[in-house]
């Protein structure tokens, strides 16, 4: 016979047993990690980007403001919370790779930057569209839905295909961002403007390589980031000579955008160049030595 207070200890205690596993089995999981923390922050930037977008330049442009120097510093902010999106990008895989990411941490990075780099630069050239002097909103509607497409599949694609070590495949999704907004910033006419968002689009998507900022890159790109932002800053505050260093960093952005896939175009050709002339000369050997 079975002795019920008995039974029920070891219910009691199964139950504990079950729970002091659990316990230890969940945090493990669902634990967030400094790299995750600095991902969050990346995906915050993003959100706050959209919000001084909205709040600073759409809304007072729908309610026939005329504060132009409101609409400069919410655009300033927003870009330069970009910028700040795109340093926690870089940080939270340095500080991944030295310490360790939760299990989520590709999942996070992924849909952060889909935040920070798919819809607030794409939501940037949506209003830009519907603010600016002879704007066509339903074309800039198209622009910015190719940028947001670009970035969700190149994302998709960063996740699904391996490449060889220390490169991308298509321009990086913070690059591109910045590119975009650069292009926007510039306030080129209409037309060539959306020809070049679109470019910088396909880019995204592209397989030209790009390579992985890491050691004294990553250093380049920290130093080219608070530059940036202390351009944005000045044209923010109107400060003398602003808007001369605002149109040379977008300028400079958007140069280099155009010159990296042709260094790397150009490198590879070089490679291939030399593949095949490795080849030749081995033939050559081979044929040499045959009686």
């Amino acid at each position: 016979m079975i002795d019920p207070d008995t039974r029920a200890g070891d219910w009691v205690a199964d139950a504990e047993a079950d729970g002091a596993e659990d316990a230890e089995e969940m945090p493990l999981s669902l634990r967030l990690s400094i790299a995750d923390a600095l991902t969050l922050g990346n995906a915050t930037c993003g959100f706050m980007a959209v919000y001084f977008t909205t709040t600073g330049i759409l809304i007072p442009d729908l309610t026939g403001s005329t504060e132009t120097g409101m609409a400069r510093n919410s655009a300033a902010t927003a870009v330069i919370l970009m910028l700040c999106a795109a340093i926690f990008d870089l940080f939270d895989g340095i500080v991944a790779r030295k310490l360790r990411s939760s299990p989520m941490g590709a999942e996070l990075d992924n849909l952060s930057d889909l935040i920070s780099f798919g819809l607030a630069p794409a939501y940037f050239v949506l209003v830009y569209g519907m603010v600016a002097d002879g704007a066509q909103q339903k074309v800039s509607a198209v622009a910015a839905i190719v940028v947001l497409l670009a970035v969700v599949l190149r994302l998709a694609r960063f996740s699904c295909v391996t490449m060889k070590d220390g490169m991308f495949q298509g321009m990086p999704s913070p690059f591109g961002a910045l590119t975009v907004v650069s292009i926007v910033l510039l306030e080129l006419p209409f037309i060539p403007t959306l020809l070049a968002i679109i470019g910088v689009a396909w880019l995204m998507v592209s397989r030209v390589e790009y390579p992985k900022p890491r050691g004294v890159l990553a250093v380049a790109m920290l130093a080219w980031i608070v530059g940036a932002m202390g351009m944005l800053a000045a044209w923010a505050f109107d400060a003398p000579g602003g808007q001369f260093l605002l149109q040379t960093g977008c300028a400079l952005q958007v140069v280099m955008g155009a010159v990296i896939p042709l260094f790397a175009t150009a490198r590879r050709v070089n490679t291939f160049r030399g593949n095949r002339r490795e080849s030749r000369e081995a033939r050559q050997a081979e044929a040499a030595q045959l009686p």
